[in-house]
């Protein structure tokens, strides 16, 4: 598949996912007014702390290339992946905008708040409708995290997933061109075993991941998509092969089935 994900690094919240998009539609170029120092590196609030370097250059070459790829796969994209983490958000005081990443800036720099489903819907109401009117083939498919986010304690998640699932209803009711897979409910409702979990108990395993992955082909995708995805699983199953005798005749017959397949 033609894919282009996160184009800032992992973003949870939905304001920020909506600042993504946000520049992405404008094609904004970051500047060294748009970054902070912190201790020795400069970094962006719009961006996961991968972006960020010793040398303001370096930062801004990171986060504007790769937002110049983003802008051009924009206008090619049938399919808008949306997926929120938690409904907390973290607001700088002095710069009056909710962040991506607070970068390990002292707590008392951000007010810390719950958005509600009204606050989300109002946002994401006129950003797709204005991406919509732009890209008018495009889908928009929302998913919810399964990941719980456990600092605040298994009720404050539940309250939190809860605004994030209400915010994407109130969307689908209202823009026909907006839908949502389960990704969530399948974990919690589904995959029950803490086998599907990895060994700090919050994120999937490998295994729940697959689950998942078979679920969404099951909903999305066409009888020919997976059977080209079935060969492409079987053509890397046999690139990965380490032969014990890599000169032998038979493992040169082998290599030359990897072709023609």
């Amino acid at each position: 598949f033609k894919t282009d994900i996160n184009p800032c690094g992992i973003v949870y919240n939905p304001l920020s996912v909506a600042d993504t998009l946000e520049l992405l539609l404008a094609g904004k170029r970051f500047s060294q007014a748009d970054l902070l120092r912190n201790g020795e590196l400069w970094v962006s609030l719009s961006h996961h702390g991968r972006f960020s370097a010793r040398e303001a250059g370096d930062c801004l070459q990171r986060i504007n290339s790769r937002l110049e790829k983003s802008v051009a796969h924009l206008k090619t994209t049938n399919v808008l992946v949306i997926t929120w983490g938690t409904a907390w958000v973290y607001r700088h005081r002095q710069l009056g905008r909710v962040v991506a990443n607070c970068h390990k800036f002292p707590a008392t720099d951000f007010e810390r708040f719950r958005l509600s489903p009204e606050d989300i819907e109002q946002v994401y109401t006129d950003l797709l409708s204005r991406l919509h009117s732009r890209y008018p083939d495009m889908r928009v498919l929302f998913t919810v995290s399964p990941i719980r986010h456990w600092k605040d304690g298994a009720h404050a998640n539940q309250l939190s997933k809860a605004v994030l699932l209400l915010a994407i209803d109130k969307l689908k009711q209202r823009l026909d061109y907006v839908s949502y897979f389960p990704s969530y409910e399948i974990v919690l409702d589904e995959l029950r075993d803490y086998r599907y979990y990895a060994d700090d108990m919050l994120h999937p395993s490998p295994l729940a991941v697959r689950y998942l992955w078979e679920r969404f082909s099951e909903a999305f995708f066409s009888a020919e998509t997976k059977q080209v995805i079935t060969a492409i699983e079987d053509i890397t199953k046999d690139l990965s092969h380490k032969p014990f005798h890599p000169e032998s005749e038979a493992y040169q017959r082998f290599l030359g089935q990897i072709v023609l397949k």
